[in-house]
């Protein structure tokens, strides 16, 4: 099954509601309507993120089912080198990045902090070197194919 966002869910995620948990913001930010129930749940399972998760924002009216194969509006550019949108790269790339730096304890708290401030692509590319420093080169391959497409 594919979810996507409702109004109602965006909203939550902008007023950073306590009806959310960071678990379920990870898991949220990457619901597009073309990714599954399974997609997401492989991508956020080294966070511990469960069906109730997803559960718990299908029940807050936060994910609605998406209707599969119909085509969905897009209102963002498609990167021609990665085939994502800006948008979606910045989607995937803040919840790898707050999975990476989330992984490094309390050595991690305040570049996690930055993270979840990034609120833009450019943002997050300008902490890659800070993620990369703190977490290992090795560690940050897939979010720097992310990030710079």
């Amino acid at each position: 099954m594919k979810y996507s966002k409702t109004d109602a869910g965006q909203q939550a995620f902008k007023q950073r509601s306590a009806s959310i948990t960071a678990r379920q913001r990870s898991m949220f930010i990457l619901f597009d309507g073309h990714k599954s129930v399974e997609e997401v749940l492989a991508t956020t399972a080294g966070m511990g993120a469960t069906m109730a998760d997803v559960q718990a924002l299908v029940d807050q009216g936060y994910l609605a089912a998406s209707g599969g194969g119909g085509a969905s509006a897009a209102t963002d550019a498609v990167a021609p080198a990665s085939g994502l949108s800006d948008q979606e790269r910045f989607l995937r790339g803040s919840a790898l990045a707050t999975q990476i730096t989330a992984g490094l304890g309390l050595r991690g708290f305040r570049l996690n902090l930055s993270v979840e401030h990034a609120a833009s692509l450019q943002e997050l590319i300008d902490l890659l070197p800070k993620i990369e420093e703190a977490a290992g080169k090795g560690a940050c391959k897939e979010l720097e194919a992310v990030l710079l497409g």
